[in-house]
């Protein structure tokens, strides 16, 4: 058994029975209130169109999109009950993924359900009433029953539709098997990728296959198959959950944002803790707010993040000052407004930088952005996903008068693919990324200086900010790691050849810059 397999075979019992138990939640919960809503709609003709527009609607909602609404909402929501009650809840993980999957099950039930009670034959319903039968009556004992197939088809559309969209709720913190996809296509682990859609493929059609057994045993009126497809569901259900039943609590939870950088840091800060004596888990593939509101509202104990992306992204500032001021004034914000302590800078930045193929530049006589910004209208230009809607783009190109060609966004997996391909000419690389050196990118220079710092930072959690046993076992990494060092690490992370686990490059860091001594 390969190394990879035998890791991702490691994870399974705990990202299946999370899995398994979202998806079971949310269809559940979708059953509960899909079925009353399309039987009124069923009685009530002016109910059924708002009904079923509604259920519609939210199929045309992307699934990620849905999920990631759902968090600034239970934010809110759990910040007002804190004032007005005194206690909140978490808004981060299996709630917003919950209420999500949901609303996203209903539009099958409903739709199936108005269709089989009104497809059934107008004689039969005159026949109950005819022999006296009371609406409950007809209700229960012959329309749900006829219907029935009609409605267990419904429910086996929303099973899969469901199952397959829980692999989504990974960026909102709700462990699933969408960890596999998502973390393998930062790292470019392309087993674990297949691995977690296989894994969420084969539920899904046993799911389909037992609910389908028990639709044909209501069909056929064959209790035995209803039964067994029952006992089926129990049994499957009972196997997932019961890892989670003895899964050891956690102390600490340690935030990670979607890129490899991320889990190495996160793995480095789970195995200092670790080091403490105190049981950790990790809460992966965060988008960047939702990481620094999990964080402030106390749903992550700790996790790293950029000083260029919290004084924009957080703090909404546009200015760029001198490195110490903007840590200074970030460290003070931090503490006054969220009561988040910054632990301080790890040593090294990740900066957005513009890179090129070293080749293609020296061809063109680049070597800074000012350079570029006289071949730009000739050239394309490839960015992550928020890059061009960012301060840093509107003051390099207004700074440099940058003006491309072509721009294209891509996840920055594929960014890198793209430049090294020749699809684009010009990324918005991340300056401590070991793709650079990989791919043998030149960072153009920025004589203007126009681009942000990006230091890396430690925060800490409000609840955190007096846990001495944290604070210990996390201080020694302020300042302990070199950009050289974090380069080599990620290089480990994301090259093709030899490639390493986020865990193992985490491990010879601290090996290499002597932190597993301290």
């Amino acid at each position: 058994m390969s190394e990879r397999l035998a890791a991702a075979l490691a994870l399974l019992p705990d990202y299946l029975g999370q899995h398994v138990l979202l998806s079971a939640a949310s269809l559940g919960l979708g059953l509960l209130i899909s079925l009353p809503l399309a039987l009124m709609a069923v009685r009530r003709p002016r109910l059924r169109w708002p009904l079923l527009a509604f259920a519609g609607l939210v199929q045309t909602i992307p699934s990620l999109a849905l999920l990631a609404l759902f968090y600034p909402l239970l934010l809110a929501i759990s910040t007002l009950s804190r004032q007005i009650f005194g206690a909140g809840f978490s808004a981060l993980g299996f709630l917003p993924s919950l209420l999500a999957l949901t609303l996203y099950s209903m539009l099958p039930i409903i739709r199936n359900t108005i269709a089989g009670m009104l497809g059934l034959d107008a004689a039969v319903i005159e026949a109950a009433r005819a022999v006296g039968m009371t609406d409950r009556q007809r209700l229960l004992r012959v329309e749900l029953p006829l219907a029935a197939p009609v409605l267990m088809a419904g429910v086996r559309t929303a099973a899969v539709w469901v199952i397959g969209a829980a692999t989504l709720a990974t960026p909102v913190g709700q462990t699933s098997l969408g960890n596999y996809i998502f973390t393998g296509l930062q790292i470019e682990n392309w087993e674990s990728v297949l691995f977690g859609c296989a894994v969420a493929a084969l539920l899904a059609l046993a799911t389909d296959q037992i609910l389908g057994q028990i639709e044909r045993g209501v069909a056929e009126r064959q209790g035995w198959r209803i039964a067994g497809g029952g006992v089926a569901l129990a049994a499957g259900l009972a196997a997932a959950l019961l890892p989670l039943a003895h899964a050891r609590h956690a102390t600490y939870l340690v935030g990670a944002k979607n890129f490899s950088e991320q889990y190495i840091l996160a793995d480095l800060i789970q195995a200092r803790i670790a080091g403490a004596g105190a049981a950790t888990e990790q809460r992966g593939d965060l988008g960047s707010v939702v990481a620094f509101r999990a964080l402030a509202k106390g749903d992550i104990d700790a996790y790293v993040d950029y000083s260029g992306t919290l004084w924009t992204n957080i703090m909404g500032r546009t200015d760029v000052p001198p490195r110490d001021q903007l840590l200074q004034a970030l460290s003070d914000w931090m503490r006054q407004e969220q009561g988040v302590t910054v632990l301080g800078a790890l040593g090294f930045e990740n900066a957005y930088a513009l890179a090129m193929r070293r080749d293609r530049a020296q061809k063109l006589g680049i070597k800074s952005i000012a350079d570029l910004a006289r071949q730009a209208p000739n050239l394309k230009i490839g960015g992550d996903l928020e890059f061009f809607s960012r301060p840093e783009w509107k003051s390099i190109s207004q700074g440099y008068g940058l003006h491309f060609g072509e721009q294209k966004q891509y996840q920055p997996t594929f960014m890198y693919r793209a430049v090294g391909s020749g699809e684009v000419d010009v990324i918005s690389a991340f300056s401590s990324d070991g793709r650079i050196l990989a791919d043998d990118l030149l960072v153009l220079a920025d004589p203007k200086g126009l681009v942000l710092p990006y230091d890396a930072v430690l925060l800490l959690s409000p609840k955190r900010a007096g846990d001495t046993t944290l604070k210990s076992a996390l201080q020694p990494l302020v300042g302990a790691i070199p950009i050289e060092a974090m380069r080599e690490a990620n290089l480990m992370v994301d090259r093709s050849d030899d490639k390493k686990t986020p865990a193992e490059a985490a491990r010879w860091l601290m090996e290499k810059l002597g932190l597993d001594k301290k």
